[in-house]
């Protein structure tokens, strides 16, 4: 169920994000941060669309802190259209900082390798 849904969600992506606007050039001062201090920078915006995430979680109807950690998946996967300004920033400021289609990786990457923990996690005890 994991495997169908992180594919769904890679499809919704696809095509929900696919929205871009041009890249602007990379900030001088970003050529020169370490990688800390890039993920550091970086770490905001992954915050905001994570709890984003899990806000439309909260609020779906089918949710209930009764569902297994699998279920959430699939409010995961629905949720991400309407996330998709905090999304697409994350996206867009990894490829300032790492290169065009950076973004991209890591968002299909990491960063849904620990979305579904992370939104289960915090949808147990919400952050309001």
């Amino acid at each position: 169920m994991i495997l169908e849904s992180l594919f769904g969600l890679s499809l919704v992506l696809n095509v929900s994000l696919d929205t871009q606007t041009p890249m602007s050039p990379i900030p001088a001062g970003w050529l020169q941060m370490s990688v800390r201090q890039k993920d550091a920078a970086l770490l905001p915006l992954v915050h905001r669309a994570t709890d984003c995430v899990v806000h439309k979680v909260l609020a779906d109807p089918r949710y209930s802190q009764t569902m297994r950690p699998g279920d959430v998946n699939d409010l995961i996967v629905d949720s991400i259209s309407a996330c998709k300004r905090p999304v697409r920033a994350m996206i867009d400021a990894h490829d300032r900082m790492y290169g065009v289609g950076s973004g991209e990786g890591f968002l299909l990457g990491p960063y849904l390798d620990v979305l579904p923990s992370a939104v289960v996690q915090q949808v147990r005890t919400p952050v309001r």
